[in-house]
């Protein structure tokens, strides 16, 4: 009973994981579609970013949940205004700036900090369960990401913003029509969704460290997320994000890890080939 306990917890944490490291590039793929190849890169300053801030002295939360998500959602506003919206409607190009760009920033944080891992000690202690030791660290995690999600579904849902961005993103024309800025909303959503992105990269640095090179082993997993829920943001992240969660950590615990990377990716494919609209494109339709 206490294995099949932690088996339930470590499920847990992939979901939330996978929930974290995605629902930034869902926003910006999602709602402005966007394919942004340096979404990995984003969530590796963003871990980045929270361990210089420790080392300045700032509180551990305060670095993770508010000092990255700052950092990297004004880079985010940054590369928007200077990269990305010169190249709306032209998806090829934007794929090819992002990707240049994720090789600029790999090099530069390289520059600085080199290219060996670092990383933040865990925060919490561990928690028994029978003769397992669980960290508690996952449980904020879940926390965190659940969090996140309500809030975006606040945000997309029930402010102002959230209806002027759902509208811009269907008709930019009759929006500025209407008096509303497309380009500012445009480089609003796109920061939110860089925000999430370091947000995530600090939360997970104290278990994964932080190493350059980290955001090629998010984006993928990122991607097949956002593809595999479908249309809608958050409904589609998190659906896709418990099928994909569940199968990596059972079959993990299974077989080995390297085994559960490699059902994730066979349950992927065989998803985009029955529903190639994602699991939204023919279930919870209309959902956010």
């Amino acid at each position: 009973m206490d294995y099949f306990a932690v088996v339930g917890i470590e499920i847990l944490n992939a979901i939330a994981t996978l929930v974290l490291v995605s629902i930034g590039l869902a926003i910006v793929f999602g709602m402005m579609k966007v394919i942004n190849l340096a979404h990995g890169e984003f969530i590796m300053i963003g871990g980045y970013a929270a361990i210089t801030a420790v080392k300045l002295g700032v509180n551990i939360w305060v670095a993770m949940l508010v000092v990255s998500p700052l950092v990297v959602g004004l880079l985010g506003a940054a590369i928007e205004w200077l990269i990305i919206r010169h190249l709306y409607g032209r998806m090829i190009d934007t794929m090819l700036a992002t990707w240049g760009l994720s090789l600029l920033l790999v090099g530069g944080v390289t520059s600085i900090y080199g290219n060996t891992t670092i990383g933040l000690s865990s925060p919490l202690g561990a928690l028994d369960i029978g003769a397992y030791k669980v960290s508690l660290y996952t449980a904020f995690i879940a926390a965190v990401a659940l969090g996140v999600a309500a809030l975006m579904y606040a945000l997309l849902k029930f402010s102002r913003f959230g209806l002027i961005a759902r509208g811009v993103m269907q008709d930019p024309g009759m929006a500025a029509a209407l008096g509303v800025s497309p380009a500012r909303i445009y480089c609003a959503t796109f920061s939110i969704g860089a925000a999430l992105a370091g947000l995530a990269g600090a939360v997970l640095a104290p278990i994964t460290g932080v190493v350059p090179t980290i955001g090629v082993a998010y984006v993928a997993k990122s991607f097949i997320t956002v593809i595999g829920g479908g249309s809608s943001i958050l409904t589609g992240t998190l659906t896709a994000s418990g099928l994909f969660g569940s199968v990596n950590q059972i079959a993990s615990f299974a077989t080995t890890p390297v085994i559960g990377e490699v059902a994730l990716l066979l349950v992927a494919i065989v998803l985009v080939r029955l529903l190639p609209q994602g699991i939204t494109g023919r279930f919870f339709r209309g959902r956010i």
